[in-house]
C-alpha cells in the first residue's frame, strides 16, 4: 500500500475515519468482545449481532437479515443452500467467483446469460421450461459489477423474475452506502418482494467487514439452519458488527458523505470522458487495454508516480481484456484526480507509440 489510492473499495473514506475509531473506543469501554469464542449456534451469539442485524433490516427496509464474516463467504452460502435439486440457478457471464463457487456446493443446475441480457436470460428459462425443468429459476445478477462499473437493469430483471416466480438474487457489493435511495444500494428502488435475496458487504463503502444477507424470514432460517459458511465458522468479531452498526448510521444521518464521493466520481468520469476512456458513471472505471503485460507496465509506471493503481489481468477479467482498475473515493482530492488523469493519459500516449 503506497501512493495516492485508486484502488481501493473505500467508496466513503470510512475505513480510517474518526467516526468508526471512535465507534470502536466506545465499543470496548462498554464491553463489547473483541472476538465470539465460537459458532453463533453454539456460544458466539452476542447481542451486537442480533442489535446489527435488527438495525440492518430497518436501515435496508428488508424482512430479515443475517450478519455472516466475509461477503465472499456470505454470498458462497447463498447459493449453496438455498437454491435445491431441480431448481435452475441463471447467472449472469460476469457475476463474482464466490457466486461460481455457491454454485458448485450447490444442488442445483446452472446457466448462462449474456452480460446484463434480460431479453438472454428469459430466453434461458424458457428453454430449460421447455426441456422439462420444473423448480424454482434463481437469477443472480450484481447491482453494480466490480470489473466493469456497469449498473445492472434491476427493475427489468425484477419483472423477469415476476413473470416466471423466479427468485432475484442481487449482489449490491459495490452499492451498498454509496447508491440507491440513502445509500440502500440499487434493489432499494424495486417495489417490495418476497422473492428477493440481496447480499449487502460491509467491507467496502461501509468500511469494516463482514455481510449482510437481507430476505424473506424463510429464507434467513434457512441459511441459519443449512449454511455451512454459518453453522460451522466462528461468529463475527461482536466488536466488528458494533462497527458496522456505526457505519449504518453514518450512511443514514451524514447523506453528505455519499455526496462528496459522487461528486468526484462525476468529476472523474468526465475526465476520462476527455481522454476517450468509455465513462461508466460510477465509481469503478476501467481502462481496458486488452495486453496483460501493456496492462501491468502501465500500471506500474502510475505507480511509480504516486498514483496505487492496479493492474488487472485473466482470470479475473475475461482473455483479452486485462486493465486498470481506476477506483474513486474520498481518499483523494480534486487536485490528485486532475493529476492522476493527466499522467495517466502522458503516459498512454507514450505507451501507443511504443
Amino acid at each position: 500500500r503506497a501512493g495516492h489510492d485508486f484502488s481501493s473499495n473505500d467508496y466513503l473514506g470510512l475505513a480510517r475515519s474518526d467516526v468508526l475509531r471512535d465507534a470502536a473506543m466506545a465499543a470496548l469501554t462498554r464491553g463489547v468482545g473483541v472476538g465470539a469464542g465460537a459458532s453463533r449456534l453454539l456460544r458466539g451469539n452476542d447481542a451486537e449481532h442480533e442489535a446489527l442485524e435488527a438495525e440492518a433490516a430497518q436501515f435496508f427496509h428488508a424482512p430479515r437479515a443475517l450478519f455472516m464474516g466475509a461477503g465472499f463467504a456470505a454470498n458462497q452460502a447463498i447459493f449453496a443452500a438455498l437454491p435445491m435439486p431441480g431448481d435452475l440457478v441463471l447467472h449472469d457471464t460476469l457475476i463474482h467467483a464466490s457466486t461460481h463457487d455457491g454454485m458448485k456446493l450447490g444442488r442445483a443446475e446452472t446457466r448462462a446469460f449474456g452480460h446484463n441480457d434480460v431479453d438472454a436470460a428469459e430466453d434461458a428459462i424458457r428453454l430449460w421450461r421447455a426441456a422439462g425443468g420444473i423448480g424454482t429459476v434463481w437469477i443472480a445478477v450484481e447491482s453494480l459489477y466490480s470489473m466493469e462499473g456497469d449498473i445492472a437493469p434491476l427493475a427489468d430483471f425484477a419483472a423477469l423474475a415476476a413473470r416466471h416466480q423466479a427468485m432475484l438474487v442481487v449482489d449490491e457489493a459495490h452499492a451498498t452506502g454509496l447508491y440507491g435511495p440513502g445509500g440502500r444500494g440499487f434493489s432499494a428502488e424495486l417495489p417490495p418482494m418476497e422473492n428477493l435475496v440481496v447480499l449487502h458487504t460491509c467491507g467496502k463503502a461501509l468500511g469494516v467487514a463482514g455481510a449482510l444477507v437481507t430476505a424473506a424470514p424463510v429464507l434467513i432460517e434457512t441459511l441459519v439452519n443449512r449454511a455451512r459458511g454459518f453453522i460451522f465458522a466462528t461468529a463475527p468479531s461482536p466488536l466488528n458488527a458494533a462497527l458496522v452498526r456505526a457505519a449504518l448510521r453514518e450512511v443514514a444521518e451524514n447523506p453528505a458523505r455519499r455526496e462528496d464521493t459522487l461528486s468526484r466520481v462525476a468529476r472523474a468520469n468526465a475526465l476520462a470522458e476527455q481522454q476517450g476512456i468509455p465513462p461508466t458513471g460510477t465509481q469503478i472505471i476501467p481502462v481496458i487495454l486488452g495486453e496483460d503485460a501493456r496492462t501491468m507496465a502501465l500500471a506500474e509506471a502510475m505507480q511509480a508516480q504516486g498514483f496505487d493503481i492496479r493492474g488487472i489481468r485473466p482470470p479475473t477479467v475475461p482473455r483479452g481484456t486485462a486493465r486498470l482498475r481506476l477506483s474513486i473515493t474520498p481518499n483523494v482530492n480534486e487536485g490528485v484526480l486532475e493529476a492522476m488523469f493527466e499522467i495517466l493519459e502522458e503516459l498512454r500516449e507514450v505507451a501507443r507509440r511504443v
